[in-house]
């Protein structure tokens, strides 16, 4: 019996034809060492601040995908059942909800959820800070789950043209069941996927932004303290402004590189954290889609 061995150019084929993983290494591979970096050279409170950002923010774009997956699915599956159905009146009214979220700007929606919990939390009726996370994850999955449900749309509409849907039907499988199990679980969850990455990497853009911009403005009852650590306030802190702006001294003198990376490492960090995040969640779901050819 054969055995089959893989030498150099086997590997290196291997990597070329998933270009997503090795981005997903280099990313965890990053964050890796400069959480070694950090361990090091950054005071103990910072870098406590540091992970918990981190982490909370992880935690809200992983949450954000989920929601937006349900939201999605639920209004995709159902705009085409309804299209579908006799009766027009649940399909216009839904198609009505999802026009007007379309015309509003992602950032304005993800902002006025923000309005709302500012008030929330001024009146004391939210104080945990999984539940505002898990606030903040909903309404930015409202902003952004359209996109889902227009993936979930078109996947229906293109395999609707193909004789197995109707073969299954005259089988006597119920349409349910076409949709969701035949078309969507088995023959759609590369293209799913690759959808959900890129809202993973919306929601982290999306959060950073708008917990920046609140950054000012806020009331002296309800302040970044109230709010859950992320990578976004955690930038807005005045300490990580100033490790950034510390930068400009390279203009003047350029041999302060070397302590810009020893003594101003939290904004730098966080900086970092959020930039090579988004660039590796974007590389990885481009090279999702040459992998598997998606159209």
């Amino acid at each position: 019996m054969a055995t089959k061995t893989f030498t150099g150019n086997s590997w290196l084929s291997i990597l070329a034809s998933k270009k997503d993983l090795p981005w997903l290494t280099i990313w965890i591979a990053g964050l890796g060492v400069l959480w070694i970096w950090d361990a090091l050279f950054l005071n103990a409170p910072a870098f406590a601040r540091l992970q918990i950002a981190f982490l909370n923010s992880l935690f809200t774009g992983v949450m954000v995908v989920l929601f937006s997956l349900v939201l999605g699915w639920f209004v995709g599956v159902s705009l085409h059942m309804l299209e579908h159905s006799k009766s027009k009146v649940g399909f216009a009214v839904i198609s009505f909800v999802t026009d007007i979220l379309r015309s509003i700007p992602q950032i304005i929606t993800v902002l006025i959820g923000y309005v709302v919990l500012t008030i929330l939390l001024h009146n004391g009726i939210i104080r945990s800070s999984f539940v505002q996370m898990l606030w903040i994850a909903g309404i930015i999955a409202i902003a952004v789950f359209l996109e889902v449900a227009d993936t979930i749309r078109q996947r229906i509409d293109y395999f609707r043209t193909l004789d197995f849907v109707d073969a299954m039907l005259c089988c006597g499988i119920k349409e349910r069941r076409i949709i969701n199990v035949e078309i969507l679980w088995k023959n759609s969850r590369s293209h799913m996927l690759h959808k959900l990455i890129a809202i993973f990497g919306i929601s982290i853009f999306l959060q950073c932004s708008i917990d920046f911009i609140i950054s000012v403005g806020l009331s002296t009852d309800v302040s970044l303290i109230n709010f859950p650590m992320t990578l976004g306030n955690l930038l807005a802190n005045v300490d990580s402004k100033q490790d950034i702006l510390a930068l400009s001294n390279l203009f003047t003198e350029p041999g302060y590189l070397p302590v810009i990376f020893v003594r101003h490492l939290q904004g730098l960090s966080v900086a970092f954290c959020i930039v090579f995040s988004l660039l590796c969640i974007y590389m990885i779901a481009n090279g999702f889609v040459r992998r598997h050819k998606l159209a």
